[in-house]
């Protein structure tokens, strides 16, 4: 089997999407190469950042085949390759190991609700029996999914399967995390699934995470993955400044806005969660990299939203400049204008 090191920043990647809705392949390779030039760790293709729900079937696998043929040796690829369908799980990922991934990344199945040992025997079993070859990460995110696979199953999975080497942690519940510790085996790492959590998790010794399968490291790729070898080198008061700088950027993975409606003469307050990637997506294609908007459900975000994110990028861009230095030199824009003018944000609003 490939080493594979499941440390430090991995890039959960938008798919860009044209004007039309189709692929933006010449955009995913431009921001493919940034994630390479930036020092990541590793990059994973068709994820829920990169809206694997609304891909198609051929459009999935060709943004594994692509994303593997650009960075084959200069970083890691995690293939997104889960699925509420165990036989739509394995087609992903024969695909993603015939496109050369090095491992791949595995929801909890969605939606249909099945017990946690359902899970590990039906589910992760399964696919790790099939692709003996294949290392695979379980992606926990109940939240997501309504259902999640138990600490103690996954410590099961671990002593059961070599190829079961890391977990992408999206829970929240840090107690979870210090069990999964104290069951996984030593050579098992706990990989971060939330942006804001990545420090906590990594900086307390009964986790001892090992580093973030990230949504902002889209836009702050360098910063994000120093701020973890920073931790994993015991420099924590160093990464500690760098995640304070980080923090505008993580509070942006969801954004949360009220909304007015007025309804037979009177007024309700709507509260809207605008959850990832479209906040991502609406940042990104503001600063002018290559997004476009997401595919519908998906949509735009209120007024409300909007000021949100403007008002955290210019506080950032006032007072650290540097964290978005590398995207202006790099997609050669001037983020000044880009930031403050209204003309750059108003299709990206209902």
């Amino acid at each position: 089997m490939k080493k594979v090191e499941f440390r430090g920043a991995w890039t959960a990647l938008v798919t860009p999407m044209r004007k039309d809705g189709s692929v933006d392949w010449a955009g995913l390779e431009k921001n493919i190469e940034f994630q390479i030039r930036e020092g990541i760790t590793g990059i994973l293709p068709a994820g829920t950042t990169g809206e694997s729900p609304t891909l198609t079937y051929k459009e999935h696998n060709a943004v594994i085949k692509k994303t593997v043929k650009l960075a084959r040796g200069r970083c890691f690829v995690l293939a997104g390759t889960g699925a509420n369908s165990v036989a739509e799980a394995e087609e992903f990922t024969e695909k993603a190991e015939e496109a050369g991934a090095d491992a791949c990344l595995l929801v909890d199945p969605y939606y249909n609700g099945p017990s946690s040992l359902e899970i590990r025997e039906e589910y992760y079993a399964t696919l790790a029996q099939e692709f003996p070859d294949m290392f695979f990460m379980p992606y926990i995110i109940p939240g997501r999914t309504g259902c999640a696979l138990a600490a103690e199953d996954l410590a099961v999975l671990a002593k059961r399967y070599k190829n079961i080497r890391a977990v992408k942690e999206a829970t929240g519940d840090m107690e979870r995390m210090r069990l999964e510790r104290k069951l996984l085996p030593k050579h098992f790492m706990i990989m971060s699934g939330d942006d804001d959590m990545t420090f906590a998790m990594m900086t307390d010794p009964a986790i001892a995470a090992s580093g973030v399968v990230s949504v902002m490291s889209n836009i702050v790729p360098g910063w994000i993955e120093k701020m973890c070898r920073l931790v994993l080198k015991g420099k924590k008061k160093e990464a500690a400044v760098l995640k304070n700088k980080l923090d505008p950027f993580f509070k942006l993975v969801t954004v949360t806005a009220d909304r007015k409606e007025i309804l037979e003469g009177k007024e309700y307050i709507v509260k809207d969660k605008f959850r990832n990637p479209l906040a991502l997506k609406t940042i990104m294609k503001a600063l002018g990299m290559p997004s476009g908007l997401c595919r519908k459900p998906l949509g735009r975000m209120t007024e409300q939203g909007i000021e949100k994110i403007r008002t955290a990028l210019k506080d950032s861009w006032v007072s650290s400049p540097e964290m978005l230095k590398p995207v202006e030199k790099f997609y050669g824009v001037s983020l000044e204008d880009r930031i403050r003018d209204d003309s750059f944000w108003k299709e990206l609003t209902y």
